[in-house]
């Protein structure tokens, strides 16, 4: 259905996270934080796998790349949440509103699938770890990062042919931080059960098959480790269970959302926050921080930069 000028929202109004100015500078300070550290944990991320030839390996080419999708992830919503703590009439173009359904659903559906070829990684050096070299080369690495933007992009894609063309005629206000789908096809002026139903079976697909395939693939990483009593085993175990716990905490925010996709509570709004704001915080400080190889080549990159400004 194409806009006519009588249809066509120009701007949308985003009603944020509360009227509260005390409470507004609150959540600046602390998402300010949050944005920085997650921001600059990542690309610390990108640079230590990228100069350390330790790291050379596929799981920390794909850690990397999972770490470069959560920078855009941070990004794509958060700077305009923190400078709108500071502005009364907050509001986005039909446009700009658009281009968030775009990233957010292009930036979740690649991390989904970059997730499940980190998973297919663990299953390779556990459970066939003679053959891992052979079959996780970096050419099948690349294919799984272009694969897994390619799908986001897809999955994102769909869902905006059909919402920008939506008859967006009066209400504009959006009860949220930033231009979340569901909210947006609520303000259209017609029904939209059908749409409703479109979003969460294309969603549901593509969050349901990649949660499987992790669940599968992590259940028998798990038996394997516990039929084995060594070293090794427990290291992997310590990985594993860094990986099954970022799962968790990103399928469990989005499955809630699409078994009540188009009923809201003030309990959501805080949901978003911690999907968009706090998830990219993840890969860091769950990844990173608990790796002794990420530890030692922070370490090592640390007392490179020591020795270069001594000298």
């Amino acid at each position: 259905m194409a806009h006519t000028n009588e249809s066509m929202v120009s701007e949308f109004v985003l009603l944020g996270l509360s009227n509260s100015w005390e409470l507004q500078l609150f959540f600046f300070a602390i998402f300010s934080v949050v944005y920085m550290t997650s921001v600059l944990g990542n690309i610390m991320i990108i640079v230590i796998v990228s100069s350390d030839s330790h790291l050379n390996s596929p799981m920390y080419f794909l850690l990397s790349n999972l770490s470069f999708i959560d920078i855009c992830q941070s990004n794509f919503a958060t700077p305009k949440m923190l400078v709108d703590f500071f502005v009364e009439h907050k509001t986005i173009s039909f446009e700009g509103c658009m281009a968030q359904i775009f990233l957010l659903h292009s930036f979740v559906g690649s991390e989904m699938m970059l997730l499940v070829a980190m998973a297919y990684d663990r299953f390779i050096a556990i459970c066939k770890p003679l053959h891992y070299s052979t079959i996780l080369n970096r050419r099948l690495c690349i294919i799984f990062v272009f694969i897994s933007w390619a799908v986001g992009i897809l999955h994102s894609v769909s869902h905006l042919a059909f919402t920008v063309d939506l008859p967006f005629c009066g209400p504009n206000e959006v009860d949220s931080f930033f231009c979340d789908l569901p909210l947006v096809i609520e303000l259209a002026c017609m029904d939209t059960y059908e749409m409703e139903i479109m979003t969460l079976t294309n969603s549901g697909l593509i969050s349901l098959s990649c949660f499987l395939a992790l669940i599968i693939s992590y259940t028998v990483i798990l038996i394997t480790v516990h039929h084995r009593s060594s070293s090794g085993s427990s290291k992997a175990l310590s990985t594993v269970t860094a990986h099954i716990t970022v799962v968790i905490l990103f399928f469990g925010p989005c499955i809630y959302f699409y078994i009540w996709p188009f009923s809201r509570l003030s309990l959501d709004k805080f949901l978003s926050v911690f999907y968009t704001v706090c998830t990219p915080l993840l890969n860091p400080i769950i990844y990173s921080l608990r790796n002794e190889d990420v530890k030692s080549a922070m370490r090592k990159l640390r007392n490179r930069h020591v020795s270069f400004w001594k000298n």
